[in-house]
Order: structure tokens, then C-alpha cells, then sequence
């Protein structure tokens, strides 16, 4: 069941970092979706029980990745669910449908994902159910947008600035889980999918040592992987992926049914397996030679 209590949206508290003691890694690790404090106000406001608003989390990635910090690298970690906003969206992804007010003009509305509702403020879980009985104002969207939103991010970038400045280079891996099937929105509606799915935006956020060593490492230890299919990578890979400035971004999609009970949501035993698996994971990419992470172009300047 989601937390049933209020959280501080004063962007302190609504992520938290797990900081090694000293950074080792060139790497950042981020769990966007795994949050499950669910504001009291929406989980009463909702036209849909508990469980089914807890379907659209990528419940217990954050553990699954848990021993980044242990090897030297941060994780970052959202501590609201996605269903009440959705890191991996642009700021602005809104649908003029669940407003009973404007937006203002620079929102994009437009967008494949606001079509099907699925903005940064979702108007449906991955069922095409809605969220909610009443039409919300912008203002709403906006208080968490301007709390939520932006603090993390401005946190995620930092942890890679300061990356790239002590390694040459920075990589993200940005962490995610998907349903064992796909959904009634997806390209693969109705088809079982493969373990894991590598999303590098089709080799245009990351050098492609990084994705190559991780579907080596992957297929080594038996899991079932492809590329970028059905899962590129979101706005996060694409935004943060710019490998000619020393920024790499890798998502890696684990599928649900390896470790968890999906109608539940709740853990089943595999799920002691993937941790240690990821943690080899985390290892290996760990071994990588930091200097193919080095930028291919000259910087405008040392700060940036």
C-alpha cells in the first residue's frame, strides 16, 4: 500500500542522494520512478484504489541498484511516485484536458506523450484509466513542477557536473522497471517482453563501449536483452545523453516479472537475485577506461 502521509515538497525532501564516501565511479546512478510517498490529498482525491496508482512505479529499482554507493557512486532517488509527477517528461508536458484553466503558452501539449496521457503530470496509468474526478488548475501542476520537479533534476545535473569535472567524464545510468507485458497503450500490446531492455537513444547518448559492456555483462549472467525496443530511453537519456560533452546517458528497463509479484506489488525472490546481479552490474561498468567518457569537443568554458 502507498505511504499514506503527507510529503515536503520543498525540494529538500522529496529526493534523496545516497553519497559514497568518496566518489570513485564516473558514474551516477538514479531511480526516478520508485518513489511511493503518495501525498494524502491525491490518494483521496483518486478515482482509483491504492494499488492500481502503485502500478506506474518501478517499485523497488532504488534496491535493485542499491549498491551503487557501496562501489563509489551516488544514486539518486525520487521519493514521490510517478503517477503524481513524472521525472522523465520535459518540465511542461501538459495535457489542456485535464485543466480547467489555460496553460500558459510555452507548455507543450502537443506531445506523443500528452496524446495519451502521460505528461509530466500523467492523466492516466498505463491501463488508459483516469487519475482523477475532477479537472485540476494549473497552478496545482505548477506547485509541483516548481517543487518536485526542478530540484531534482537541478541535483541530478550537479552530481554529473561535479563528475565530469573529477573524472574527465560523467555517465547516468538511469534506472527503470517495466511491466512483464506490454499494455494496452504500448507498440507491444499483449506480448511478453524480454528481461532487459538498454535504451542509449539508439546510440546517441552514450558512447557504445557502455552499452556493449552492459548487454555483455547482462547476457553473460543469463538474462534475455535487447536495445532500445520498446524502450529508447525517455526525455531524461536524450537530455542528459550528450557524449561529445564528456555526458553519457545509459536506461537500463528491468521487466517486473523477474523479481515481483505485478498485481501486488510486491517483491517475490528473485528479487535478491537481481541485486546481486546489478551489483556485478555496477562493478563491471566500474572498470570501464575513464577516458572514453572525455568530451569530443572543447567546452565553452571550465564551468559548464
Amino acid at each position: 500500500m502507498p505511504h499514506r502521509e503527507d510529503i515536503d515538497t520543498d525540494g529538500a525532501t522529496s529526493f534523496q542522494i545516497r553519497a559514497p564516501r568518496e566518489q570513485k565511479l564516473p558514474f551516477v546512478y538514479a531511480s526516478p520512478h520508485s518513489g511511493n510517498a503518495y501525498p494524502a490529498d491525491f490518494v483521496a482525491e483518486a478515482r482509483l484504489d491504492p494499488v492500481t496508482l502503485r502500478r506506474s512505479e518501478d517499485s523497488f529499482v532504488d534496491q535493485i541498484f542499491g549498491a551503487a554507493p557501496t562501489f563509489g557512486a551516488p544514486l539518486i532517488r525520487a521519493l514521490f511516485p510517478r503517477v503524481y509527477l513524472d521525472l522523465n517528461r520535459e518540465p511542461y508536458e501538459l495535457d489542456p484536458a485535464m485543466f480547467d484553466d489555460a496553460l500558459p503558452r510555452f507548455a507543450n501539449t502537443a506531445s506523443a506523450r500528452v496524446s495519451v496521457g502521460l505528461g509530466t503530470i500523467a492523466r492516466v496509468v498505463s491501463s488508459g484509466a483516469d487519475i482523477y474526478r475532477r479537472k485540476l488548475n494549473y497552478a496545482e501542476a505548477d506547485r509541483r513542477i516548481e517543487t518536485l520537479y526542478f530540484p531534482y533534476h537541478a541535483a541530478l545535473k550537479q552530481l554529473l557536473v561535479a563528475t565530469r569535472a573529477r573524472f574527465g567524464g560523467a555517465v547516468l545510468v538511469d534506472c527503470h522497471s517495466m511491466p512483464s507485458t506490454g499494455g494496452p497503450m504500448d507498440d507491444d500490446s499483449g506480448r511478453s517482453r524480454c528481461d532487459i531492455v538498454l535504451g542509449d537513444r539508439f546510440g546517441s547518448s552514450c558512447d557504445p563501449a557502455i552499452t556493449a559492456l552492459a548487454e555483455k555483462v547482462l547476457r553473460e549472467m543469463g538474462y534475455r536483452v535487447t536495445r532500445n525496443d520498446p524502450y529508447a530511453g525517455g526525455f531524461v537519456t536524450q537530455n542528459y545523453g550528450r557524449p561529445a560533452e564528456g555526458f553519457h546517458s545509459l536506461q537500463i528497463e528491468i521487466n517486473r516479472g523477474l523479481y515481483m509479484d505485478e498485481a501486488r506489488i510486491a517483491p517475490a525472490s528473485g528479487l535478491s537475485r537481481l541485486q546481486r546481479d546489478m551489483t556485478v552490474l555496477i562493478r563491471r561498468l566500474g572498470l570501464l577506461d575513464p577516458r572514453i567518457l572525455a568530451p569530443s569537443e572543447p567546452l565553452p568554458n571550465a564551468a559548464q
